[in-house]
């Protein structure tokens, strides 16, 4: 099966080609060996490149996963049309993603350095682990929960004992059981419209012409997906991932202005 990366589409980023072959490799073997074929973990511009991909050059149905709902880094699950669920939840639980989440905490709280996403994620590639094999790092005040390719689990509860300079304990949680709910503040007010650069403008408090730029440069995903374009209409429950700058969640239209704008809810989460 040849692919064609040539997309004469208005705001489509041009496709990774290696990620796409390694894609449209896995979803033949699912169909090939009639197996489910997992990915390592995608991130936002690989997860572009997944969603873009002509429907009818992918031998399979897939479903992407991060571990809970809103991940930026996904794996992606292959399967057979034959197989059937009810429902996406169960659809998730019956493909048994090869995911495992981790609890990383201080050994002493009283000694501990004020740890960050970095510091976790280096302590980490620094064992010899690629990146594509570990997922979200979700970090609290003082520990944080790492979600990772199963089969890393043990090497990493062993061997991983410090974090900068502060000793560490790593425990493996139930993925079934892990819930989160992440901590944001509510911003309300007006818009023109429910486009994409009105919303960033809102939610960021950035000039116009920085918005076009974060857009433009390819820094902006909705909901997994790379989005070029300022007159993009975001929607109810809608995610916007800024790279670098930080992440939303468009709630909802709660009213209008006398001058007929939309009042908004977002959440834009710490």
């Amino acid at each position: 099966m040849s692919l064609l990366l040539v997309v004469e589409v208005e705001d489509i980023k041009p496709l990774d080609i290696n990620i796409a072959n390694r894609i449209l490799e896995l979803s033949r073997l699912a169909h090939q060996r009639e197996i489910v074929a997992f990915s390592d973990f995608l991130n936002l511009d690989q997860l572009h490149t997944l969603h873009n991909l002509p429907k009818v050059d992918l031998s399979t149905q897939y479903i992407t996963f991060g571990g809970y709902i809103g991940a930026e880094r996904q794996m992606v699950a292959f399967y057979q049309d034959a197989l059937s669920f009810n429902g996406e939840v169960n659809l998730i639980d019956a493909l048994h993603f090869p995911m495992a989440v981790i609890f990383i905490k201080p050994t002493n709280i009283k000694y501990s350095d004020d740890l960050t996403h970095r510091d976790y994620l280096g302590a980490i590639l620094n064992l010899g682990i690629e990146r594509s094999k570990v997922g979200d790092i979700l970090v609290n005040l003082n520990s944080s929960y790492v979600f990772l390719h199963a089969s890393l689990t043990d090497y990493i509860t062993k061997n991983l004992t410090q974090v900068r300079r502060t000793s560490v304990i790593v425990t493996q949680i139930s993925l079934g059981s892990f819930t989160y709910q992440p901590e944001f503040t509510e911003i309300k007010g007006s818009v023109s419209s429910l486009r994409l650069d009105g919303m960033l403008s809102l939610a960021l408090s950035h000039s116009r012409n920085k918005l076009t730029g974060l857009i433009q440069g390819g820094k902006v995903f909705v909901n997994g997906r790379l989005i070029l374009s300022n007159s993009y209409k975001i929607k109810d429950n809608d995610i916007i991932s800024v790279r670098g700058v930080g992440k939303f969640k468009f709630v909802r239209v709660t009213g209008k202005t006398k001058k007929d704008r939309d009042y908004v809810l977002i959440y834009k989460y710490l």
